[in-house]
Formats: C-alpha cells, sequence, structure tokens
C-alpha cells in the first residue's frame, strides 16, 4: 500500500541531495564525477569538499530552509530516511540537525519529530507604541495588547504581583531603593497566537503600591502604564537594551529553542516625581522587530 508520509520523505531527501549537487557543482575548485543517467546522487561520496559530512548535509538542509522548499512547521524526515539519502550514519544527521537547532531554524518537538521553526514576531514601535491614544484613549489598552491587535497577532499574558528584595539592577534606577529591600513586582509571561515571546517584570516601591491599590491589583484599562500615570504623570520613557543568550532559567521559564539569543530591555518610567517604576523584559530575539522612527533633534 501507498505511505504519503514515506513518499514524502522521499521526494524532500531527493531534493536536498540535488540541491547539494547543485551548491558542489557550482564550485569551480572542487572535482566533481558526474553521474551517468539514472544514478543515485551521494553528495557525501560525489566531493573533495573540505567540510565535515554534518556541515554538508546541514548546509543542504538549511539551503531547502531558506529558499522556501521546506516551509515553517515542516516536518523533517525521520533520521533513518535522511541517512539513507545521504549515505551516512543517524549519528552524522543527528549532528547536523542539532547545527540548525543551535542556528534556530529547526526545533523538535518530543514524540513527533524535527521542525521548521515557526517564528511569529510582532514588530515592537519603540516610540509610537508608547502614545497616549494608546493607553489613555477612547478605547485604552495594554501596549502589546493594541500592538499585536494591529499586526494581526492574539496577545495572551499571565501576572502575579509579589513583594521581592529589590534586585541591584532596581537599587539602581529607583531613588531610594537600598538592594535587598522589599519592593513588588508584577510578573508576567506573555504569547503571540499562544507562543511565549517574554517575560516581564515591573518593579515599584511599598509606598508606590500603597498610593494606588489598583497598581498592586492590576485593576484598570490600558495597562501597566495607565496604572503608573494614575500615580504620578509619566513624562518620559527610557530603554536600555541589550542582546545575550538567555540563562538556564529564562530558557525553561520562556521555553526557548536551544541556539535562541535573548534581548534583554530595561524600562523606567519617569514621571512628575521622579523614576516609579523599572521593568525588566527578557524578549526571544526571533520573535520581536524593534521599529525606531523619530525626528532629528537640533
Amino acid at each position: 500500500m501507498c505511505d504519503p508520509i514515506r513518499q514524502g520523505s522521499a521526494r524532500w531527501c531527493g531534493s536536498v541531495c540535488r540541491s547539494v549537487y547543485r551548491l558542489i557543482a557550482a564550485r569551480p575548485s572542487l572535482s566533481v564525477n558526474r553521474p551517468t543517467v539514472g544514478a543515485t546522487v551521494n553528495p557525501m561520496s560525489e566531493t573533495t569538499d573540505g567540510r565535515s559530512r554534518q556541515q554538508r548535509i546541514a548546509d543542504a538542509m538549511r539551503a531547502q530552509i531558506e529558499s522556501g522548499e521546506l516551509q515553517p512547521g515542516d516536518r523533517l524526515p525521520g533520521l533513518p530516511a535522511l541517512a539513507e539519502s545521504f549515505g551516512t550514519s543517524q549519528v552524522t544527521v543527528r549532528y547536523a540537525i542539532d547545527r540548525l537547532k543551535q542556528e534556530g531554524l529547526v526545533v523538535s518537538r518530543q514524540g513527533l519529530g524535527n521542525f521548521v521553526r515557526v517564528k511569529p514576531a510582532v514588530r515592537r514601535y519603540g516610540i509610537s507604541r508608547y502614545s497616549r491614544s494608546v493607553w489613555a484613549g477612547d478605547n485604552p489598552q495594554p501596549l502589546l495588547v493594541a500592538e499585536g491587535g494591529r499586526q494581526g497577532k492574539a496577545i495572551g499574558q499571565t501576572a502575579v504581583t509579589e513583594q521581592t528584595p529589590a534586585p541591584a539592577f532596581v537599587a539602581a534606577r529607583l531613588p531610594g531603593v537600598a538592594e535587598g529591600e522589599l519592593v513588588y513586582v508584577r510578573r508576567r509571561i506573555t504569547t503571540i497566537d499562544g507562543v511565549i515571546n517574554q517575560s516581564v517584570d515591573s518593579y515599584f516601591t511599598i509606598a508606590t503600591g500603597e498610593r494606588s491599590p489598583e497598581l498592586v491589583a492590576a485593576e484598570g484599562a490600558g495597562g501597566h502604564i495607565a496604572r503608573i500615570n494614575a500615580v504620578s504623570p509619566v513624562l518620559d520613557v527610557q530603554e536600555e537594551i541589550t542582546a545575550r543568550m538567555p540563562t538556564g532559567p529564562e530558557s525553561a521559564r520562556l521555553e526557548i529553542p536551544a541556539g535562541t539569543p535573548v534581548f534583554e530591555v530595561f524600562r523606567t518610567y519617569h514621571t512628575e516625581d521622579g523614576p516609579l517604576d523599572v521593568t525588566r523584559f527578557v524578549i526571544r530575539a526571533d520573535m520581536a522587530v524593534f521599529d525606531y522612527r523619530f525626528p532629528i533633534p537640533d
């Protein structure tokens, strides 16, 4: 009986092998023995290429992904099928796939196999996202909800508010707060189309929380910035952005695939009463596009 999954894997493997052969043949410095009509092309033996076998397999599969022959969400053939197609061992194929995982192109799903990674990103408009019309207008919305909605993305969130010792980065940005002093933190995990994209931890003093029970309870329209603004009008927003690899706990908390860097953003709300809120974002770098447009200052 015809097995459509096996047939699909065979067609894909054949396409990968042809891609490898084209890459090899395009390099004039290599010696290529062109096969006779009907012969099976084995990219592992048709070249004197100095790259390792696993590197050549990874390059061929990457080419398939980048060309669109493999679409986001497509399942890769199993290790036995790939090993047979490339004429090599399953261990070598596994190393090649591990390379693609480290590059953020492939993800594994327990019990299901390896898939081309889906990357639902939202553009983060660094200035306009903070417009008062967004969070204090006729239809006030949290910043990410408004931003994602305009781009056709479904935004989700889980949140909890608790007291915690102030980290050093909070003490450095909130006047009068010492490291280790108890402060409030509102911890959120947000999702884009059901996929976790970031953690958002907002810190403010116990005194600020006492001025606004709604801030502690996260009540009211417009999101966190609207509640800070109700305590004292927000005048400026400061963001400090760096990029790095995630820590182990961050990878677990955000379910970050291997090889994925993160943006770390420290945001401070400067109000009429001075800095009142410091937020630390850890954002999956493959799920955010930072977009800035602003007038040139004099």
